[in-house]
């Protein structure tokens, strides 16, 4: 049976008896093991049923933990984790020797972040070692942002949930690795284009890959309903394409008038993106629960989290 508790003393009890916990962050929850236990973290990739091959993201207590783990720390990689640390943005680094290779994927290098939430702040630094916390889903299904997810999808799997509550900023976070110590996207997230680079300056994006990734999710298909999903410039042919099915639709804003609609639902009505954002998980859980034929959802603005929106819903639709 899984608990679902704010008891952070029972989440340390199990963490350090090499259990699994589900962890709440900013972002989404997590499923957190100590990486240092073979034991916990082949846990984690049995339970989500994750392949070896997709590496792990490593969570920390403090920026000064860095030098524990890293080799090398590349000067915009300190200027980032100043800027935007603690918070929804990871970094991937030249690791040292003491990571293990199961976390990494046999790599030479670990993705690190620290993250912004009180409840698992507090968690490591109740601990002795960092956390991998993958999110809380089944490989490729939709990430849960709130504790009841994680009990929908691991019931009886694992012991416990630690209940912080729903995710803020609601998907993940952003990914960057670095060449030749220049920063590079690997994924977008919760920290937008646009404010990494008022920090480091113009920065590219890294393509999905299909395997052997550079960084965690950075698989073409990904976060994805059960519901087959589209992504759409014009929703109005979309709908029209469905509509002898049962459509749920997902909009930025604004509602649609059409009778061919069996349920929709708008992000943000205020048409914030952010807002949008931290509603997008539980919105797609909401419509993988109605028997839809089709989840059709629209393009966002193109910028900011948009983009991160966008790739998310690009993803669920692979």
């Amino acid at each position: 049976m899984t608990i679902i508790s704010k008891d952070i003393s029972k989440a340390v009890q199990l963490l350090n008896a090499e259990q699994i916990v589900a962890i709440p962050t900013e972002t989404v929850y997590g499923l957190a093991g100590n990486i240092y236990s073979e034991k916990a973290i082949k846990s984690i990739f049995k339970t989500k049923q994750r392949p070896f091959f997709n590496p792990l993201i490593v969570h920390i207590p403090s920026i000064d933990y860095l030098s524990q783990i890293v080799e090398h720390l590349p000067e915009k990689a300190k200027l980032l984790a100043q800027a935007f640390w603690p918070g929804p943005i990871t970094l991937v680094l030249k690791k040292k020797a003491i990571i293990p290779d199961l976390i990494t994927a046999g790599k030479d290098t670990v993705a690190v972040r620290i993250p912004n939430h009180p409840s698992t702040l507090a968690l490591l630094n109740q601990l002795e070692f960092p956390l991998a916390a993958p999110s809380a889903n089944p490989f490729g299904s939709i990430s849960p942002t709130r504790a009841k997810h994680v009990e929908t999808y691991f019931k009886h799997k694992i012991k416990m949930i630690l209940d912080g509550g729903a995710c803020k900023k609601g998907i993940e976070s952003t990914i960057i690795g670095f060449e030749n110590d220049e920063p590079i996207i690997y994924r977008l997230g919760s920290t937008a284009m646009e404010d990494i680079e008022a920090v480091v300056g113009k920065i590219t994006i890294l393509n999905k890959k299909k395997v052997n990734p550079d960084a965690p999710g950075m698989l073409e298909r990904h976060y994805a309903p059960k519901t087959q999903t589209i992504l759409t410039d014009s929703i109005l042919d979309s709908i029209n394409a469905w509509k002898n099915q049962r459509i749920g639709v997902i909009t930025f804003q604004n509602k649609i008038e059409n009778r061919h609609i069996n349920i929709q639902l708008a992000l943000s009505e205020k048409g914030n993106l952010s807002e949008s954002a931290s509603n997008l998980y539980n919105i797609l859980h909401q419509l993988d629960k109605m028997n839809l034929d089709v989840i059709i959802a629209e393009k966002f603005p193109n910028h900011g989290l948009g983009k991160s929106i966008n790739d998310r819903l690009e993803r669920a639709t692979k």
